[in-house]
């Protein structure tokens, strides 16, 4: 599978990283998903920042760090570095994988994408028990304007392809919509899948 184009130095990461067996075994590890997650909601910053905003030791950080990028994941910021200062950023925007890796002959893919799909989980919890927290200190329209909804649905697995596939059309083309004045980083998830009746 070719490798998606790479984002110019100091510039926004680039396009989508689509994972393949190799890269998700290089990802799926907490540390590494919480770093590359941070990157990519924040921007570059060095390992000490990173180990300041996720709790954890340099060394940790920086050793993750640099797994990451034996991957191809993170790269150096060096127009950000003074000194001995390593600065780190996301090459891509996001990442991409096929559900059929479930299915992989290789028991260590299979527990890398189970690794994955729970950090993931957990990180999206995360995002969300902060708004709640912090939502009183954002003007109201903010609470007004964000939204915590479900929805039961009987649908076939082509339809709830269909459907995920319009609502990702839905938010892509906001990527470039011209921002308003007030605009402000914004995090949306999308969860989707069969529940058992009772």
């Amino acid at each position: 599978m070719p490798e998606p184009e790479k984002n110019e130095p100091g510039g926004p990461p680039g396009p989508i990283r689509q994972l393949d067996p190799r890269s998700l075994r290089g990802l799926a590890h907490p540390l590494r998903i919480r770093l590359l997650a941070a990157l990519r909601h924040h921007g570059p910053a060095t390992a000490s920042q990173l180990a300041d905003r996720l709790g954890e030791s340099s060394g940790a950080t920086s050793y993750h760090l640099r797994q990451l990028a034996s991957h191809g994941f993170v790269e150096d910021a060096p127009e950000r570095g003074k000194g001995r200062e390593r600065w780190w950023q996301a090459v891509h925007q996001g990442t991409s994988w096929d559900p059929s890796l479930f299915e992989d002959e290789d028991p260590g893919t299979r527990g890398a994408v189970n690794v994955f799909l729970h950090e993931i989980a957990t990180l999206h919890a995360q995002e969300l028990n902060t708004w709640i927290g912090t939502m009183r200190d954002w003007p109201g329209e903010w609470a007004r304007s964000a939204d915590l909804s479900d929805f039961t649905l009987r649908l076939s697995a082509r339809q709830l392809r269909e459907l995920d596939e319009k609502v990702h059309a839905v938010i892509n083309g906001f990527r470039d919509a011209e921002p308003d004045e007030d605009a402000t980083q914004v995090r949306l998830h999308l969860h989707a899948f069969p529940q058992q009746s009772d």
